[in-house]
């Protein structure tokens, strides 16, 4: 069998268990334990310590609490690679296997996902239906809800228009996610390019405004999150200040300053 079909399926299974990396104490030390906890490795050549360093690279990626890993199969795959066996699985059966691996995968996330969601769902209804007894805080129909901190007396800008704001963005617990001020420099981007929260307060500010949003997850970035700071289905808050209303191209930020 040509062991060089294999690398695409080597490598699709190198990228789905990086997936499932997990940060974890290994408890691993300098002579470290075989397979059987027995024997201890001697770290003192270049290629021992190199050896080494690639297998933690390779454990670290391993989430063993909840991935069925079986260490054995594990070692016997390096070890037939390496020596130029054949491999023990056929083509068919490592595709068969990589596919069924990934969709187990992809469920469980989807899973956890949903279960972190609805939690953060809930958590951010309750916060937003304290936020709208609050005095100075408006509820609009559209479910975001604001308060104005300066009203500003300029322009309202359009759906149509660049803007330059600075911005503060936090999630309910008060972690802060993104600032413009700590940039040193304001944002600037078209009304109709952000989160819907974002469209429909700009259109009713003033420039020289700045305003507190309280922004329910349909309409920021719901329940898929943004893969970072934001999770699915949370609320968050922004202070927004609207600099100016609408940007002309002599007053745009050049991208390489």
């Amino acid at each position: 069998m040509n062991k060089t079909l294999y690398l695409p399926a080597v490598a699709l299974f190198s990228l789905m268990l990086a997936g499932c990396e997990k940060p974890a104490d290994t408890g691993l030390t300098a002579k470290a334990q075989s397979a059987d906890g027995a024997a201890t490795v001697q770290l003192e050549t270049e290629a021992q310590k190199v050896s080494y360093i690639m297998g933690t690279n390779i454990g670290s990626q391993i989430n063993k609490d909840e991935l069925d890993f079986d260490m054995n199969a594990f070692n016997t795959g390096v070890k037939d690679a390496f020596t130029g066996k054949e491999p023990r699985l056929s083509e068919e059966e490592v595709q068969s296997v990589i596919e069924a691996f990934q969709a187990r995968i992809n469920a469980q996330q989807e899973e956890a996902l949903s279960v972190v969601g609805d939690a953060n769902l809930k958590e951010g209804e309750a916060f937003l239906a304290e936020k709208a007894k609050t005095e100075g805080v408006v509820v609009l129909e559209s479910g975001l809800l604001y308060k104005v901190i300066e009203v500003g007396n300029g322009a309202s800008p359009t759906a149509e228009d660049t803007v330059e704001v600075h911005y503060v963005g936090t999630l309910i617990d008060g972690t802060e996610f993104d600032s413009s001020h700590k940039r040193g420099v304001p944002a600037q981007f078209g009304v109709s390019q952000v989160i819907p929260a974002w469209v429909e307060a700009l259109q009713l500010m003033k420039e020289g405004a700045k305003w507190e949003l309280y922004v329910p997850p349909s309409l920021a970035y719901g329940p898929g999150g943004t893969g970072g700071p934001i999770g699915p289905n949370q609320t968050l808050i922004f202070e927004v200040e609207l600099i100016k209303a609408s940007i002309t191209d002599g007053d745009a930020q050049n991208p390489e300053d």
